[in-house]
C-alpha cells in the first residue's frame, strides 16, 4: 500500500494512506512511499526517491500534475515561512500539529499519486539496496546536532574577518544535512540549511567538539590510488602506497612527496605518458568500465561522462561508494552504543567516541580496512576537537 508520513523526524509518527491521516494504529502493510524517514521501522518499505535518482517531486511528477502539486507546495512553504517568522523550530516540532489536517491529506495525495506513477515507470537501479542503507545513514547524521562551541579556540578570534566567520558558523545551523544526490560521482555535498562540513576552513574545524570524550577519524591511505589497483586486480601494498610507487614504480630514484606529485599529476590528466607499464594501465580499466559515453561502475552507478573525465569519475566514485559502503557497516557496529558516526568527508569517517567504547577501536579500524577490494591501509587519528587530531597508532 501507498502511503506517506507527516514528518521526517523518528518521534513524530503520522501516516497517511488510502484518504485518512493516522497516528495510533498504523496499518501493517505499508510498502511504497516517497522518501526514507526516521518513522520508518518497516525494512521492506521501497522508496521512489531511490527509483528517480534524487529527483525532485516537480522532476518527477507527470506533467498532468504539476499545476496541483506547484499550489500545494506553494501553501506549505507559506506555512513553513510562518513558522520561521514566529520564531518555531520545526527540528523541535512536528508538522502534523501545526499545518491544517485537511491540508496535509490533499498534500499528501498528490504524494501519493507521484510516488505511484514513478513506481510504474521507473526501474528499481541495480544498487538500490546500497543506496538505502546510505539514505538511512544520513538521515541519522541529519538529526544529530554537532557539538560547535569557541571553548579553547581564543586563537581563531585574533583577526577581525576569522572572528565574523566563526560567529557565523557559532550562530548558524548545528545539523549536517547530506545530499546523497549532489554530485554525479556519489561523493556527498550538502544541502543549503547545513553546516558547511565539507568546506569549513581547516583551522575553523577546532569549534567542533565529540558529544563523548573525543573523535576517531579513519581515512585511507592514497585512496583513489588503492582503488586503481584493487579494479585492476592487484594486490593491496601493506605499506604506505605512495612509498610503495616510490620503489615499484620510480625505482627509488626520487622521495616519496614528490614520487607522489608526479603519480597524481599523470593519474588525472589522460595525455600524460610519464607512467607506462602493467600496474598502472588506465586504458585497460576503461575498456572494462567506460562504454558508450558512460562510466558504470562495480557499484552499478552509470555516469555520462566525456573520456577525458571518465577514468577520474570511475576512481572517484568507485571510492566513495566504498566509503559510505564501510560507513554503513560502522553504524551497524555502534547500534545500541553511546558513540557514534558524527560525520563523513570524503574518504574519513569521524565517529563521536565514548570511552566505555574505546576498546571497539581497533575493531572498527580492521572493519574499515576491509574493502572489496583488499585490506586498505587505514590512518587512524583520535582527539577532542576536529583540528587537533592525533595519529593513534594500534
Amino acid at each position: 500500500m501507498i502511503f506517506q508520513t507527516l514528518d521526517d523526524k523518528t518521534e513524530c509518527v503520522g501516516v497517511y494512506t488510502d484518504g485518512k491521516l493516522y497516528f495510533e494504529e498504523i496499518p501493517s502493510d505499508l510498502t511504497h512511499t516517497w522518501k526514507y524517514t526516521g518513522s520508518l521501522k518497516n525494512k521492506d518499505v521501497e522508496y521512489a526517491w531511490l527509483y528517480c535518482n534524487g529527483r525532485s517531486l516537480e522532476q518527477a511528477a507527470p506533467e498532468e500534475m504539476l499545476p496541483e502539486l506547484v499550489k500545494a507546495q506553494r501553501r506549505f512553504k507559506a506555512y513553513m515561512k510562518s513558522f520561521q517568522i514566529a520564531k518555531i523550530n520545526m527540528r523541535e516540532h512536528c508538522v502534523f500539529d501545526l499545518v491544517p489536517a485537511d491540508f496535509l491529506k490533499q498534500f499528501c495525495e498528490i504524494k501519493n499519486q507521484i510516488t505511484k506513477y514513478v513506481f510504474e515507470n521507473y526501474d528499481k537501479p541495480l544498487h538500490y539496496d546500497h543506496l538505502a542503507n546510505v539514505q538511512e545513514l544520513l538521515y541519522k547524521i541529519k538529526y544529530q546536532d554537532l557539538n560547535i562551541n569557541n571553548e579553547g579556540c581564543k586563537n581563531l578570534f585574533y583577526r577581525t574577518r576569522d572572528r565574523e566567520k566563526i560567529k557565523n558558523l557559532l550562530d548558524g545551523y548545528k545539523h549536517i544535512d547530506y545530499n546523497l544526490f549532489g554530485t554525479v560521482t556519489g561523493r556527498l555535498a550538502t544541502n543549503p540549511e547545513s553546516f558547511p562540513i565539507l568546506t569549513i576552513r581547516q583551522d575553523y574545524r577546532k569549534i567542533i567538539k565529540p558529544h563523548n570524550d573525543f573523535f576517531l577519524s579513519l581515512d585511507y591511505n592514497g585512496a583513489e590510488v588503492r582503488t586503481f589497483l584493487g579494479l585492476s586486480g592487484l594486490e593491496q601494498p601493506i605499506e604506505d602506497v605512495h612509498q610503495w610507487n616510490v620503489d615499484n614504480i620510480f625505482n627509488g630514484e626520487m622521495d616519496r612527496d614528490i614520487a607522489k606529485t608526479v603519480f597524481f599529476a599523470w593519474l588525472y590528466n589522460p595525455e600524460s605518458k610519464t607512467i607506462e607499464g602493467n600496474l598502472y594501465d588506465r586504458t585497460k580499466l576503461l575498456t572494462q568500465w567506460y562504454q558508450d559515453g558512460s562510466i558504470k561502475t562495480p557499484f552499478h552507478r552509470s555516469i555520462k561522462v566525456n573520456a577525458e573525465k571518465a577514468f577520474n569519475y570511475l576512481l572517484q566514485s568507485t571510492t566513495a561508494d566504498i566509503v559510505l559502503e564501510k560507513a554503513v557497516t560502522i553504524d551497524k557496529m555502534l547500534e545500541g552504543r553511546k558513540s557514534f558516526i558524527s560525520h563523513i568527508i570524503h574518504d574519513e569517517v569521524v565517529i563521536d567516541l565514548s570511552d566505555e567504547d574505546k576498546e571497539l577501536t581497533p575493531e572498527i579500524k580492521e572493519v574499515f580496512s576491509e574493502t572489496r577490494y583488499g585490506k586498505y591501509l587505514v590512518n587512524l587519528q583520535a582527539g577532542t576537537n576536529y583540528f587537533d587530531l592525533k595519529e593513534l597508532k594500534l
